[in-house]
C-alpha cells in the first residue's frame, strides 16, 4: 500500500502493504458470466480473465419495509438546514457535466435520504424528532436542557438519551492533542467498547494498550506482534476487552492476552492454499467465540476459538476482501467488501462451502471497496471506495444482477492504482453515479488513496449516530452530518494520510492514527479564553447565574 516502494513484482506484495491486487477466478462454477480484468500488483498493466459471476438476491430475515415517514428538511435545526453542498474544487476537472444535471442529482440524493426510516430513526436517535414521550414539541435549547436537568424536569422521561445528544452534538470535536508519536507509520488504532483502553498497530511490529480515562493516555503495554510482513494491518479487540487479535502478512492471525503476567499469543491457523497471504480485516463475533477475517484469495474465514480450529471458508468475491463486519450484535449476518467493488451480504445460518451464497449484494460504487461499518441495527451499514465516496446502505434495498455487473465492469475498467498515483478525473465529479444504485446517501470531500482508509458512524450513546466520520490521505478527519451529506467538522492537523479514526463510545472525543507517526486526540474546546469577570459572559449566560446565585441563597434562608 505504500507508495514509496518501487519494486513491481508479484513476489514483493508484502514491500508494499495492503494494496490493490486482483485474484484470478478461473473455474468458478456460475450460471452466468463476466469479463473481470484484473490489475497487475504493481498498478502499471492489466490481464483480462473471463471469470463467471452469479448473484441471487433474498430477503433477508424477514425484514418488512413498512411505510416511511417524508420528512422535510424544515423538521431540521438551522444548524443543519442549509442544502447539500460539497467543495467546489473537485468539480473542476469532471468533462461534460452540466450545473443543471447536478442540482439534479442533488435533490434526487437528498430526497431519498429524507425519506428513509435511516432519517426518521436518527432524528429520533439525536433528539431533532420529538420522542413521544418528551415533554418538548421541537428541539429545545441547549441552555434550557442544562438549567431543566439541575433543577429536576418536570414530565416527560427526564433528561433523556435524546436531550443527551441533542446537547452533545453542539459541541463536536475540534482541538488535537498529540497522545504518541512513533518513528513508524501508525496503521490502526481503535477504543474498546467501553471506552477505557486504546489498542495502537504502528509499522515496527508493536502493539501499544493505552488507559484512556485521565486528561492523557496513560501507555500501558507494548506488545512485539510475531511473523508481520510489511505491517500490523488490522486490530480487534474482544467483546470484553481482555485480549485482542491481529493480522498482517501471514497464514495465522494471532491472539494476545492484554492482562495479566503471560507474554504468550497464540496463533489462529487458518490454513489457506496461496502462498502469499494476507488478513487484511478481522473482527470478533459478539460472543467472542468466533473471529472473522477477510483475506487477499477472496475468501471469508471464521475460526472458532472453543474448536481451536478453522470452521468455514467461503469463496465470496473476485478480488481482495479488504473488509469484513457482523450486521448486529446476534453476528448472524455478515458483511464483507472486496476490490470488484461488490459488498456482499451473507447468513452464518445458511453458510456452506461447499455452495456458498450470498443473501443478498450491494452494489453501487465505481472502485473497489476499504472498509464496512454496520450501523447496528442489522438493516443500515456504510461502505469507503476507492471512487473516492462513502455510501450509506439499507440491506433491505439489494441491487439488481444487471446493476452488479455495470458495478463489477466499472471497477475492472480502471486503470489507475490508488496507492500511488492521483484520483483520476472522472472520480472528481460531484455526483457520478452508477445507474441502478440503490445506495440510501453518497457522501464526498474525502480523499481514499495510498491506503485502506476506515469510515465509521458517530456512537448511539453520545450522538445518536448523527455522524459519519473518516480518515483522508490529505491528513484530515472530515465529519459528515448524515442527515444532509454537509461536511459538519474538517479536522486538521497531521501531515499525512490517516488511515483510522475512532470516537470514544460515551465522549466527545475521537482519535486518530496515521502516516505521519502520529496518534492524535481530538476534544471540543472553546473557541474563546477562559473568562475573567461577569462582563466576558454574554448577558442571557449572566442573568441564568444571576438567578442561580440567588435560588441558592433563598435555600440558604430556609435552612
Amino acid at each position: 500500500m505504500d507508495g514509496d516502494s518501487s519494486s513491481s513484482s508479484s513476489s514483493d506484495r508484502s514491500d508494499r502493504g495492503d494494496g490493490d491486487v486482483g485474484v484470478d477466478g478461473g473455474g468458478r462454477q456460475s450460471t452466468s458470466s463476466v469479463v473481470y480484468n484484473t490489475r497487475s500488483r504493481s498498478g502499471s498493466g492489466r490481464t483480462s480473465a473471463s471469470i463467471p459471476y452469479t448473484s441471487r438476491a433474498r430477503a433477508i430475515l424477514a425484514l418488512t419495509q413498512g411505510s416511511i415517514l417524508s420528512l422535510s428538511s424544515r423538521d431540521l435545526p438551522p444548524i443543519i438546514r442549509s442544502p447539500w453542498s460539497y467543495n467546489s474544487d473537485d468539480d473542476e476537472d469532471e468533462e461534460g457535466s452540466s450545473t443543471s444535471a447536478q442540482s439534479s442529482s442533488k435533490v434526487t440524493e437528498t430526497q431519498t435520504l429524507e425519506q428513509s426510516e435511516f432519517c426518521l430513526m436518527t432524528k429520533m436517535g439525536c433528539g431533532l424528532k420529538p420522542d413521544p414521550k418528551s415533554q418538548y414539541s421541537k428541539p429545545p435549547p441547549v441552555m434550557k436542557l442544562l438549567c431543566q436537568r439541575e433543577t429536576g424536569m418536570k414530565g416527560g422521561c427526564g433528561f433523556s438519551s435524546h436531550d443527551l445528544s441533542s446537547t452533545m452534538n453542539h459541541f463536536l470535536p475540534n482541538k488535537m492533542t498529540v497522545e504518541d508519536k512513533y518513528h513508524h507509520k501508525a496503521f490502526c488504532g481503535t477504543y474498546s467498547q467501553d471506552g477505557n483502553y486504546f489498542l495502537s498497530a504502528c509499522q515496527d511490529r508493536i502493539l501499544r494498550l493505552y488507559r484512556t480515562n485521565g486528561k492523557r493516555f496513560t501507555l500501558l503495554r507494548k506488545i512485539a506482534a510475531r511473523d508481520v510482513g510489511w505491517s500490523i494491518l488490522d486490530t480487534a479487540f474482544s467483546p470484553d476487552g481482555s485480549c485482542c487479535v491481529y493480522s498482517s502478512w501471514s497464514d495465522s492471525v494471532y491472539l494476545v492476552r492484554l492482562f495479566g503476567d503471560s507474554d504468550s499469543q497464540d496463533a489462529l491457523q487458518l490454513t489457506p492454499i496461496d502462498s502469499r497471504f494476507c488478513v487484511f480485516s478481522l473482527v470478533f463475533s459478539q460472543d467472542g467465540q468466533e473471529v472473522l477475517c477477510g483475506t487477499n484469495d477472496g475468501f471469508l474465514y471464521i475460526y472458532d476459538r472453543f474448536s481451536n480450529q478453522r470452521v468455514l471458508k467461503i469463496e465470496g468475491h473476485y478480488g481482495d476482501v479488504n473488509t469484513v463486519a457482523y450486521a448486529d450484535s446476534t453476528s448472524h449476518i455478515l458483511y464483507s467488501g472486496s476490490d470488484d467493488s461488490l459488498c456482499k451480504v451473507w447468513d452464518r445460518r445458511t453458510l456452506s462451502e461447499s455452495d456458498p451464497k450470498p443473501v443478498g449484494v450491494l452494489a453501487g460504487h465505481l472502485d473497489g471497496i476499504t472498509f464496512i461499518e454496520p450501523r447496528g441495527d442489522g438493516r443500515h451499514l456504510l461502505s469507503n471506495s476507492k471512487d473516492q465516496t462513502i455510501k450509506l446502505w439499507d440491506v433491505r434495498r439489494l441491487s439488481s444482477e444487471e446493476c452488479q455487473r455495470e458495478s463489477i465492469r466499472a471497477a475492472s475498467n480502471q486503470t489507475w492504482d490508488y496507492r500511488y498515483q492521483k484520483v483520476p478525473s472522472k472520480f472528481k465529479s460531484s455526483h457520478r453515479s452508477l445507474d441502478g444504485d440503490t445506495s440510501v446517501m453518497t457522501y464526498r470531500g474525502h480523499k481514499v488513496l495510498q491506503t485502506l482508509i476506515r469510515c465509521r458512524f458517530s456512537p448511539a450513546a453520545s450522538t445518536g449516530q448523527r455522524y459519519i466520520y473518516t480518515g483522508c490521505a490529505l491528513g484530515r478527519v472530515l465529519i459528515y452530518d448524515a442527515l444532509t451529506g454537509q461536511t459538519a467538522k474538517i479536522l486538521t492537523g497531521h501531515k499525512a494520510c490517516v488511515r483510522d479514526v475512532s470516537w470514544h463510545p460515551y465522549k466527545p472525543e475521537l482519535v486518530s492514527t496515521g502516516w505521519d507517526s502520529l496518534v492524535a486526540r481530538w476534544q471540543h474546546r472553546s473557541e474563546s479564553t477562559d473568562c475573567e469577570s461577569d462582563e466576558d459572559f454574554p448577558s442571557e449566560d449572566r442573568e441564568l447565574g444571576s438567578r442561580r446565585k440567588a435560588s441558592r441563597q433563598v435555600m440558604s434562608s430556609l435552612r
